[in-house]
């Protein structure tokens, strides 16, 4: 991968998790003022990605530190954040609908390993594309 790529992913990376913390901090606040919807515990956020590419999106955002759980125990926090993908989230699977995420730890040990270091690779180069493309849509506001 080339660095210019790398480093307007890692700002593009920057920017979404600038995003999160405002937007952490209007819930905080809707929250203290009553004015938040809850979302039922049983609704699960979709994903577009198959399940290996689901586990690649999340694993790089904490492997790189952008999302975390517990920053200071690293098997921690890849168990909590399992947890949550697993509870929270589904995949699009096989048949083109919507699949249960019943483990993913499989999936994050493939993103670890040096074998799937090129199918890595293939997703950081899909996600940057898109990254930029957006970019290249706000730019033309």
């Amino acid at each position: 991968m080339k660095n210019g790529k790398l480093i307007k992913f890692i700002e593009v990376i920057l920017n979404f998790d600038e995003r999160l913390r405002l937007l952490e901090n209007l819930i905080s606040t809707s929250d203290q003022e009553n004015k938040i919807q809850y979302v039922s515990s049983k609704e699960k956020c979709k994903s577009c990605y198959s399940k290996i590419d689901f586990a690649q999106l999340f694993y790089i955002l904490m492997d790189e530190g952008l999302l975390f759980f517990d920053a200071a125990d690293e098997k921690s926090n890849r168990s909590k954040f399992q947890f949550f993908l697993e509870n929270n989230f589904t995949y699009a699977g096989d048949e083109g609908g919507q699949s249960k995420i019943k483990s993913i730890s499989r999936q994050f040990s493939e993103c670890k390993g040096y074998t799937y270091k090129e199918k890595q690779i293939t997703f950081l180069e899909e996600l940057i594309t898109k990254m930029e493309e957006r970019k290249r849509r706000l730019q033309s506001w």
